[in-house]
């Protein structure tokens, strides 16, 4: 049910990190950026974009425990805005022409992208700017925490272009983040919503002046930082109840949770903390 503390085992050799064609990726102060890098296109998802993102996921998810690894990432758009949702060109137009066997391997494929998001014990901020819409909205949903501009909205769209509200897991998501009946609202009319209606809703975590949009970019790397700088397998250990808890009965959560807290009290990082307070210095977390 949760995952054991972990014994180093000196032979590891870490995963290496793909590197992608369709977006940037990079490391600085233990926090992974993944760069949509499109930004003439709003940074809008090509076929590429999709496979990629969920591969780089599933390997950041494997070399987590790797001592030199990222321990949270940002995902940010290039430009002025965060993601638009499927490129017209790229995606959109190459649909009509495919059957009901080729449509449902796509919808498959976006979908695994957002299991791998939630599946990733790594935590992820997401830098919503100007405009997080259709796909690009879901995967900003399914990140862990979401920094907007003030100016920057949601959109779940699908309605509006003669689709389901219910795409890529974001039925299942948006009413555990916002309640029933604020997704529902969000889901059925799929009009903009803006930063401060989001923070209001609880969709956003933050809002920040996005009069020059780095400073958005900015604020989500800050936060991300924060929780790197934190002990990471405590961090990986919350995001994962976090998911698994959705499902369970609370007689079930309550037991899983004192699984994992015994099994947190084993890693050395518990008793580094007892050590560094009596000893009135920063935790060395391991």
């Amino acid at each position: 049910m949760t995952e054991q503390a972990p014994r180093i085992d000196p032979d590891f050799r870490p995963l290496p990190i793909p590197q992608p064609e369709s977006f940037r990726y990079e490391e600085r102060d233990r926090v992974g950026v993944i760069t949509l890098d499109r930004p003439d296109r709003y940074n809008a998802l090509t076929f590429a974009v999709y496979r990629e993102l969920t591969d780089l996921f599933s390997v950041i998810d494997r070399r987590s425990l790797d001592p030199d690894g990222a321990r949270a990432l940002v995902i940010r758009g290039e430009g002025k805005a965060f993601c638009s949702g499927g490129d017209v060109e790229d995606i959109i137009t190459r649909l009509f022409d495919r059957d009901m066997e080729a449509l449902l391997r796509f919808t498959r494929m976006t979908g695994e992208l957002i299991h791998a998001i939630r599946r990733c014990k790594t935590p992820v901020v997401a830098s919503v700017k100007k405009v997080a819409a259709g796909a690009g909205a879901v995967i900003s949903l399914a990140c862990d925490l979401r920094v907007m501009g003030r100016k920057s909205f949601f959109a779940f769209l699908f309605p509006q272009v003669g689709l389901s509200g219910a795409d890529m897991g974001a039925s299942w998501l948006l009413p555990r983040v916002v309640g029933l009946g604020h997704a529902s609202e969000l889901l059925l009319l799929g009009d903009r919503v803006y930063a401060e209606r989001c923070a209001e809703i609880g969709l956003a975590n933050r809002v920040i002046d996005d009069e020059d949009p780095a400073k958005v970019d900015e604020a989500a790397f800050e936060l991300a930082l924060a929780i790197a700088r934190k002990p990471h397998f405590a961090t990986r250990m919350t995001k994962t109840m976090l998911q698994q808890e959705q499902d369970m009965g609370f007689g079930d959560a309550i037991e899983a949770e004192a699984q994992a807290q015994a099994i947190c009290m084993q890693h050395p990082d518990f008793k580094e903390a007892n050590d560094a307070w009596l000893a009135k210095r920063d935790p060395n977390w391991k």
